[in-house]
C-alpha cells in the first residue's frame, strides 16, 4: 500500500445537465455553459462534442441520449477526481440515484412508499420489504467497468451495506412470518432474518461479481451501522455473512459516518482479517487550528482506542459540511497526529469525512487538491 494512500468516499454532486436530463426539466443555456467550463477545465473539449450536441437539444431527450448524458457525467466527475491527484479513484454515484433507492430498485420483494426526509435536508424513497428479496441483477458491475475504462488509476467501488439497507425499510414480510408471539422478541427475530438474507443473497453476490470483473477496493458503507446500540453484533455479523471469503484477495473498507464509535469496540475483533480499513469521521470534529497538540486535534481522540486493533486507519481529515476549503498544513497536521498514534503511514488512508455530494465540484476540487498537498507535507515531515 501507498503510504497516506488517498481517496475520495463516494458520492460527489450531480451536474445540473445531468439532474435536469435525467428528471426530464429543461437545460437552460447556464447548464450548458457549465458543461463546457468543466471540459475546458478537465481539458475534455475533444471528447465531448457529442455531448454538447445532445445538450444542445435542451429537451426531450431519449433513453439513449440520458444514457450518454450519465456516462459523460461519470467521465467528468471520474476525470475530475483523478485531476486533484488522489490514489484511488471512482465517479462519486454518477450512475445511481442515491444510496439507497438506486440498490433497492434492483431488487425483487420491495415496494416503494414515498419520500423521507434526510439529515442533510435530501429526500429519499423509502421502500417497504413485501416478499424475500431477490436479486433482479448486479446492480454495479456496468458502473465499475465504465469508470475503469477512464483511468488507469485503480477504482474503489462503494456499496450501500445490508444492515442500512434493512434498517432504513419498512418491513411487512418478515415480521408475518415469525410465529414468536412476544412483539418484541418477534420483531428482534424478523430483523435478524431481514438482514441475514440480505446480506446472503442480496450483498454478497453484489460483490463477488465486483470482484470477478476485477475490482480490488471494494467499500460497504453502514450509515445506520449504529443507530441501534443493541443491534451492533449483527450489523457485524451481517458484514461476515456479506464478505465471506472474498476478503481473501480483495481489500474491504468499512465506512460509517458521524456515529458513536465507541458502541463497536466490543466487536471490531470478529471482524478484524475480514474488513481491512475502518474509515470513520474525524474533521466535522476537529478544530481549525494548526498543531499536533491534544488540545488543537480535538477530533482524532478515537485513535487512541483504535491503535490497538489491527486495521487500516481510515481518516477523515476533510469536513464535507462546509464550503471551508481546508488549507494543506492543517490536513498536514491532522494526518502528522495520526502518524504519531498509529506510526505507520502505510495504516493510514485519507479521504473527506464522508461523501461531498452537498458541495459544488469548485469546492470538492479544492478541498481534494489540497487533501492531495497535505498528504505530501506530510510525507515531506515524516521522510518519505
Amino acid at each position: 500500500m501507498k503510504p497516506f494512500l488517498a481517496h475520495e468516499i463516494g458520492s460527489l454532486a450531480k451536474p445540473s445537465w445531468r439532474v435536469k436530463a435525467i428528471a426530464k426539466r429543461k437545460l437552460d443555456d447556464e447548464d450548458i455553459k457549465s458543461a463546457r467550463k468543466w471540459a475546458d477545465f478537465l481539458d475534455l473539449k475533444n471528447e465531448c462534442e457529442e455531448l454538447f450536441e445532445i445538450l444542445r437539444k435542451k429537451e426531450d431527450f431519449s433513453s439513449e441520449q440520458r444514457k450518454k448524458i450519465i456516462y459523460f457525467s461519470s467521465f467528468f466527475a471520474t476525470k475530475m477526481l483523478e485531476k486533484t491527484g488522489i490514489d484511488l479513484v471512482y465517479d462519486g454515484e454518477q450512475h445511481r440515484v442515491e444510496m439507497y433507492e438506486y440498490p433497492v430498485k434492483n431488487i425483487e420483494g420491495f415496494e416503494f412508499k414515498g419520500y423521507v426526509k434526510s439529515f442533510d435536508n435530501k429526500y429519499f424513497k423509502k421502500a417497504a420489504c413485501v416478499g424475500k428479496p431477490k436479486l433482479k441483477k448486479f446492480y454495479h458491475v456496468n458502473e465499475y467497468k465504465t469508470v475503469s475504462s477512464f483511468v488507469k488509476k485503480p477504482v474503489k467501488i462503494p456499496l450501500t451495506g445490508a444492515y442500512t439497507l434493512m434498517d432504513w425499510s419498512f418491513d411487512e414480510y418478515y415480521i408475518k412470518n415469525v410465529p414468536e408471539k412476544n412483539f418484541v422478541k418477534r420483531k428482534q427475530i424478523a430483523r435478524e432474518n431481514f438482514l441475514k438474507d440480505l446480506s446472503e443473497n442480496i450483498i454478497y453476490p453484489n460483490l463477488k461479481s465486483l470482484k470477478e470483473e476485477g475490482a480490488n477496493f471494494l467499500q460497504i458503507d453502514e450509515p445506520a451501522a449504529t443507530t441501534k446500540p443493541d443491534e451492533i453484533e449483527i450489523f457485524i455479523n451481517s458484514l461476515i455473512d456479506s464478505i465471506k471469503e472474498l476478503h481473501k484477495d480483495a481489500f474491504f473498507s468499512i465506512h460509517i459516518c458521524f456515529s458513536d464509535y465507541k458502541l463497536l469496540f466490543p466487536y471490531l475483533e470478529k471482524i478484524q482479517g475480514v474488513v481491512k480499513e475502518l474509515h470513520f469521521e474525524y474533521a466535522n470534529r476537529d478544530t481549525r487550528e494548526l498543531g499536533l497538540k491534544e488540545n488543537v486535534r480535538t477530533g482524532y481522540k478515537i485513535l487512541d482506542d483504535l491503535k490497538n486493533f489491527n486495521f487500516i486507519i481510515g481518516l477523515g481529515v476533510i469536513d464535507v459540511h462546509t464550503d471551508f476549503v481546508e488549507p494543506p498544513e492543517l490536513i498536514r497536521d491532522r494526518i502528522l497526529y495520526a502518524y504519531e498514534k498509529i506510526k505507520d503511514p502505510e495504516k493510514i488512508f485519507i479521504a473527506p469525512d464522508c461523501g461531498l455530494r452537498t458541495r459544488t465540484w469548485e469546492i470538492t476540487f479544492e478541498k481534494l487538491k489540497n487533501m492531495v498537498e497535505g498528504k505530501n507535507l506530510a510525507l515531506k515531515e515524516i521522510g518519505g
